[in-house]
């Protein structure tokens, strides 16, 4: 192990042997990640977790007896600790992110090892990182929802465009930001790292719970106010004006940029080449820098930017590094996110 570079003791919970297996023997080859030990299921961790102490633990979500998602709940009121999940193709997944700080997907006979491992790697290191809350005890009060009202009719919000970019915790703090907005919100685009299938069970998550329309991007879709777009997952979603007049998007596979597919950074960049209307980009919780340079260039194209501050965000490297070099022009909490985009945008109707 290199000098300064702390070792992150890894603990292994899945009931697959095949699965535990690979996760094991990878991340073993790994430097500076030491797995520690494994559980078979929920009340194998449940023992184990005490005497072996883990710094993150990856987490299988379809379990027998007790689930995954069942147990990280349980997890997190007792022992707070950073959980990757690794899940199949299950929307459940999404309701176990308010406590995992990321998941992966689960590897099959398809699944090309060195890249699983690779990623879940990357996530591990992420979640050694973050910033992990204790669960809200059950019979708390819950946290008052602040909504935004309704815009009502504006020629400047029918032209808008907001991007919105997240990846670690990005999941959860983006629905933070949506549900507070209203139906009528001005045309949004938004990328969140997510593995393949992921991006299409998210967007219809969002769509239900939250008052505009949201849906998977596709090829050629064009803007409007009341829809947000989230980028399919391996695809760059970038804007382009459309034929009939206004915005549109393109989905393509191309290159990853800033180390990603979709990336920030690639939306971003469109938009300030591409926007010539008000425009407003927001930069949430994520390891890394993906999407600091596309918000710097928004900024000196006259767009409105906001940052997730380092409070509230699960890790605070995106948002840190699009503030240091000035693309970040307020600062706001995961929960006022919304708040000051409100402002800004009747500040401007």
């Amino acid at each position: 192990m290199s000098l300064g570079v702390k070792e992150i003791r890894v603990m292994v919970v899945d009931d697959s042997i095949l699965a535990r297996s690979l996760i094991i023997s990878g991340l073993s080859e790994q430097p500076h990640i030491n797995v520690v030990g494994y559980a078979v299921n929920a009340l194998d961790a449940q023992r184990k977790i005490p005497q072996l102490q883990p710094d993150v633990l990856t987490l299988d979500v379809e379990m027998p007896g007790m689930s995954g998602i069942d147990f990280l709940k349980q997890l997190m009121r007792t022992s707070p600790m950073p959980v990757v999940l690794v899940s199949s193709l299950n929307p459940n997944v999404f309701d176990a992110l308010s406590d995992a700080v990321d998941f992966v997907q689960k590897p099959d006979g398809r699944t090309d090892k060195k890249a699983f491992i690779d990623l879940l790697s990357k996530k591990i290191f992420a979640a050694s990182k973050a910033r992990v809350r204790p669960a809200i005890q059950t019979g708390a009060a819950p946290l008052p929802l602040t909504s935004i009202p309704p815009f009502g009719p504006s020629a400047t919000f029918d032209r808008m465009v907001i991007g919105l970019g997240a990846s670690t915790g990005g999941t959860e703090a983006t629905l933070e930001v949506m549900k507070r907005l209203p139906a009528d919100i001005p045309a949004m685009l938004i990328v969140q790292h997510m593995p393949p299938g992921f991006t299409k069970m998210y967007a219809e998550r969002l769509n239900r719970l939250c008052r505009m329309e949201v849906r998977e991007a596709q090829d050629g879709d064009t803007l409007h106010r009341g829809l947000a777009l989230v980028a399919p997952a391996d695809y760059q979603m970038r804007i382009v004006r459309s034929p009939r007049g206004g915005y549109a998007v393109t989905c393509r596979s191309g290159e990853r940029v800033s180390g990603h597919r979709p990336s920030v950074d690639a939306l971003f960049h469109s938009m300030a080449e591409t926007v010539k209307d008000p425009m407003v980009g927001i930069i949430m919780t994520g390891m890394g820098r993906d999407g600091a340079d596309g918000l710097l260039a928004m900024r000196s194209r006259g767009a409105y930017t906001i940052g997730q501050d380092e409070a509230s965000s699960v890790v605070y490297g995106m948002p840190m590094v699009a503030y240091n070099i000035g693309a970040v022009m307020v600062q706001a909490s995961c929960q006022n996110v919304a708040s000051a985009l409100a402002k800004h945008l009747n500040s401007i109707r």
